[in-house]
């Protein structure tokens, strides 16, 4: 079997709404995986985060392969399983689960340190009603407004909608990549 060569300009993204991790190098996508997140008691946490360690064959409900994930507060991670037909279900504790085949192809190219963006969330998505007058579809959030990115969003049409300095949206967000952000995806609006 060949191995894959190392990349380590690369990361990953993952949609919890769509179920797909969509691995790239620079800007380039590589490949997408279908996946399986967190139910919704226990959802996927959202954020950017990295890969901290790295284990092959961890054994059973984690399949072939394990990355874990720099989420604070849980031992979450990026593995594979012995359920293949959980693939594209919101049915873990928060894990991203992948097929082992896809799992093992992946693998050889992620780095400790690789920057990993989740996005979304499991639960079913509602988009707020639409206010008139504004053009912008937000609901009250915890600590202050929260918007749905809507199909032909992007952060700098949202941060001008809400008078909002690019980079204080970014920084609230944690985003790493502002090009990256998907239909679904809540913004909080500092």
């Amino acid at each position: 079997m060949a191995t894959a060569k190392i990349e380590a300009g690369g990361h990953i993204s993952i949609n919890t709404i769509t179920r797909k991790l969509n691995y790239y190098f620079g800007e380039r996508l590589i490949k997408e995986y279908p996946i399986a997140v967190g139910k919704p008691s226990t959802p996927t946490p959202a954020g950017s985060y990295k890969v901290k360690n790295k284990i092959i064959n961890p054994g059973g409900v984690l399949g072939t392969r394990w990355m874990g994930l720099t989420i604070p507060g849980g031992n979450y991670g990026i593995h594979g399983n012995n359920n293949p037909s959980s693939i594209g279900q919101a049915v873990s504790l928060g894990c991203i689960r992948m097929h082992n085949h896809h799992v093992e192809e992946l693998f050889p190219r992620i780095t400790i340190g690789t920057p990993v963006h989740i996005y979304g969330r499991s639960e079913p998505v509602t988009t707020p009603a639409f206010k008139p007058g504004n053009g912008i579809n937000s609901t009250e959030g915890s600590n202050g407004k929260t918007y749905t990115v809507r199909p032909g969003d992007n952060l700098w049409k949202i941060a001008k909608s809400f008078n909002v300095n690019l980079n204080t949206l970014i920084t609230a967000n944690n985003i790493t990549d502002p090009n990256i952000i998907a239909v679904g995806q809540t913004i909080l609006i500092p």
